[in-house]
């Protein structure tokens, strides 16, 4: 069997443009074709998982993507200057493929630094304290003094979550990290939900509301430690 493009939309036969779900299922339908259990070859197994290493990882997808483009415009640019033999548009179109991709690192790297690293820190203000918090309510809630530690709490936190909307919306985030810094606003979202939850416990002792909002902060520190291990995966 001839050996599959190295391509990994190619590999699994989907467009550019396909969704994560129309990638999915292409991944599965084919792995399910030529699995050696029945009868395909192990050869196209391999390139068909590291086809999937890369599609379905949104951030290694947007990286392949990119680095695809900037190859498009340079080969693009180097088959003008062949028919006339100049050697300066090609050299200019390479310094231009250059320049943007230099220009998108330090976006990306500038946003890092000033919007998502503040709001890691102080989501983490809000959410790192709140079990303590509770816990100290939770030996007497109808305690005045306990009451008051607890809504003082809920106070400062919101007052860092006001902090949090001013630096997410004060710079826009690159395209290299709008899905990102999608995942970051649902964060910021579910614990200002929670709050909002707990406040409302705090007016009337109704304990489903102080069961909701625990939940909701329990989600957002999960969510908050995949967006510092995706972090991590963003390439500078």
């Amino acid at each position: 069997m001839p050996q599959p493009s190295r391509d990994p939309y190619r590999v699994l036969g989907v467009a550019a443009t396909a969704t994560a779900a129309e990638i999915k299922a292409a991944y599965r339908a084919l792995v399910k074709q030529h699995h050696p259990d029945a009868g395909g070859d192990a050869q196209m197994i391999l390139a068909l998982n590291a086809a999937w290493e890369v599609l379905g990882d949104r951030e290694r997808r947007a990286a392949h993507d990119r680095q695809h483009r900037a190859v498009a415009v340079a080969s693009a640019a180097s088959s003008a200057s062949a028919g006339t033999g100049a050697d300066e548009p090609l050299s200019r179109a390479a310094r231009s493929v250059s320049e943007q991709a230099g220009r998108g690192d330090a976006e990306l790297l500038q946003w890092l630094q000033q919007v998502y690293a503040p709001i890691d820190r102080l989501l983490g203000q809000v959410i790192n304290p709140f079990p303590a918090q509770l816990r100290e309510l939770s030996a007497d809630p109808y305690d005045d003094a306990l009451m008051e530690a607890f809504c003082t709490f809920l106070q400062q936190s919101q007052a860092r979550l006001e902090k949090v909307e001013t630096l997410y919306r004060g710079l826009p985030a690159p395209a290299s990290a709008r899905g990102f810094s999608l995942s970051l606003y649902h964060c910021l979202s579910q614990v200002q939900d929670a709050l909002t939850e707990l406040e409302r416990y705090t007016m009337g002792y109704v304990d489903s509301y102080l069961r909701d909002g625990r939940e909701m902060i329990r989600e957002a520190r999960q969510r908050r430690s995949r967006l510092q291990q995706e972090r991590r995966c963003l390439e500078i």
